[in-house]
């Protein structure tokens, strides 16, 4: 089952419980403007490539768009439209005043060099410009997309319309970014973290803990949960997995790939190499996938051992997969709360620049912890009053949030 498919089906789940008409439905469902542009570049192989690049504005009710845009061949318009709608369900989960849109290229990201980067990015901002703006549509990084990326948008987008910092999020600290805002997402995983485990009688500080993608957000959320105490004792990426019973350090981990190793290359005490598919069948309090969508689903998510389900990674769970662990007793935190601190201290990032000021780290990741708390509170209290999973009461916080701001607006009368 595709993000798409994913994403509506849980969507209709919510509508249900909120007893939402067909109209409103079809009008939720579906987003304000989708943009498809061409972005024609000659790469180093002497040829001409002809990439789409996509930006869909799902719902604006509470605020300018909001969303990333994720560089890789497999990019689509159903994946970009359902993760537009995600994030309008997120920004209004956590309460902070945006939309929700997502773009993406799709082309072969990590086989292209940085000048080739570069030029599709500047032409694919040139294409854009009309449509996204710091009070209309405010691009941030996802999957293969960076600081550096950021900073060719927001110089791109400059030359049109005057120094405009706050036009992306996610920029280099010389350009205006936040402090904090690298390991925004993972330090939201970990606060949603310590929360759930608080509430299903887990020690926080004494997990064991398998993730499932070791990119940004993977590697920060292994970072700081084991900062608390907790053991690493499987990791997982695109190139294969690793097991430790004696617990897996992360820094010595992230500090091997970095160095150009890869992850079933890294070697330390008890370290062994096991199949990628068998990490999801590893013996853990806690299982955090953080890397693309639909990686449980029903021919794994029976084998999962664990207690509690962290999503760090945008749909990472069909329905037939969140039903299988929800029968199972497992305790899933939905990705449109678990991965929300991106979207947060992207938020912080842009008031900072629209106010001309900056803030210590100490303070963001502050604000961050609180508002991530309460609005695991609020799903929580949601969840137990209606009798359903975090994710339907996620999505119904959201979804009547977004159309009470519609409603106001007049969008819907």
């Amino acid at each position: 089952m595709s993000v798409f498919e994913s994403t509506m089906r849980y969507f209709e789940l919510a509508a249900d419980q909120l007893g939402l008409e067909a109209g409103t439905r079809a009008v939720l469902r579906s987003a304000r403007r989708e943009v498809q542009v061409q972005i024609p570049v000659r790469l180093a192989d002497g040829e001409l490539h002809v990439f789409s690049g996509y930006r869909v504005q799902h719902n604006g009710a509470r605020g300018p768009y909001k969303g990333g845009m994720r560089y890789h061949e497999e990019v689509n318009l159903d994946e970009v439209r359902a993760l537009a709608a995600l994030m309008s369900w997120k920004t209004a989960i956590v309460g902070v005043p945006f939309g929700g849109a997502k773009g993406g290229v799709n082309c072969p990201a990590g086989r292209l060099g940085d000048d080739e980067l570069e030029r599709i990015t500047r032409s694919l901002i040139d294409k854009i410009a009309a449509v996204i703006g710091p009070t209309r549509d405010i691009l941030a990084p996802d999957v293969n997309t960076n600081a550096q990326v950021m900073a060719w948008m927001m110089d791109e987008y400059s030359k049109l319309h005057g120094h405009t910092p706050a036009i992306v999020t996610g920029k280099p600290i010389a350009l205006g970014g936040s402090l904090g805002r690298e390991s925004a997402t993972g330090r939201g995983v970990v606060g949603c973290y310590i929360e759930a485990a608080t509430a299903i009688g887990l020690e926080p500080d004494r997990s064991r803990v398998v993730i499932q993608g070791f990119g940004n957000v993977g590697s920060w959320a292994g970072r700081l949960i084991c900062d608390l105490g907790c053991e690493l004792v499987g990791v997982a990426d695109v190139n294969g997995a690793i097991h430790s019973e004696a617990g897996i350090d992360p820094y010595a981990l992230l500090a091997h790939m970095r160095g150009g190793g890869t992850l079933p290359e890294f070697s330390g005490p008890g370290v062994e190499e096991i199949g990628g598919d068998e990490v999801s069948s590893l013996d853990c309090d806690v299982f955090i996938p953080a890397a693309l969508g639909g990686t449980i689903h029903a021919a794994n998510a029976d084998r999962i051992r664990a207690r509690l389900v962290i999503e760090g990674a945008n749909g990472p769970t069909t329905p037939t997969g969140d039903e299988i662990l929800r029968d199972k007793g497992v305790l899933v935190v939905p990705d449109i709360l678990a991965n929300a601190g991106g979207v947060i201290v992207s938020y912080f990032e842009w008031a900072q620049n629209l106010q001309h000021v900056g803030w210590e780290e100490p303070e963001v990741n502050d604000r961050l912890a609180r508002i991530l708390a309460t609005a695991y509170q609020a799903v929580a209290a949601r969840a137990a009053a209606d009798r359903v999973g975090m994710r339907t009461a996620a999505y119904a916080i959201g979804i009547e949030r977004v159309l009470e701001a519609a409603l106001a607006r007049g969008y819907y009368m």
